[in-house]
């Protein structure tokens, strides 16, 4: 299973290299995010008047939510990973910035 993470990871990063093209380069880090336990990111958490309510910094894996009629959630949920421990929040405004 990890040779083929690596293999998929290597032919992405591959692709991207090559061509430069910017779809590429943002499914290669989807790749990697998915199969490499998340990015170093921070994610910031608002309230509805705009005033942080909290911040997660580290190796974070954000889930890609969808509904049951299989679109995706919007802002009602995000549930994501930071540093091994699963977070989920509801109707909040969250960022997720790239570090």
């Amino acid at each position: 299973m990890k040779k083929l993470m690596s293999l998929t990871i290597l032919i992405g990063t591959v692709l991207v290299v090559s061509s430069g093209c910017s779809s590429l380069e943002r499914a290669s880090k989807d790749i990697k995010s998915e199969y490499g336990g998340g990015l170093n990111r921070i994610v910031t958490v608002y309230d509805n008047a705009g005033h942080v309510i909290r911040t997660y910094e580290g190796r974070i894996d954000i889930a890609n939510q969808t509904d049951s009629e299989g679109g995706t959630t919007g802002s009602d949920k995000v549930k994501f990973e930071v540093n091994g421990k699963r977070v989920i929040l509801y109707n909040a405004t969250v960022v997720v910035e790239e570090k």
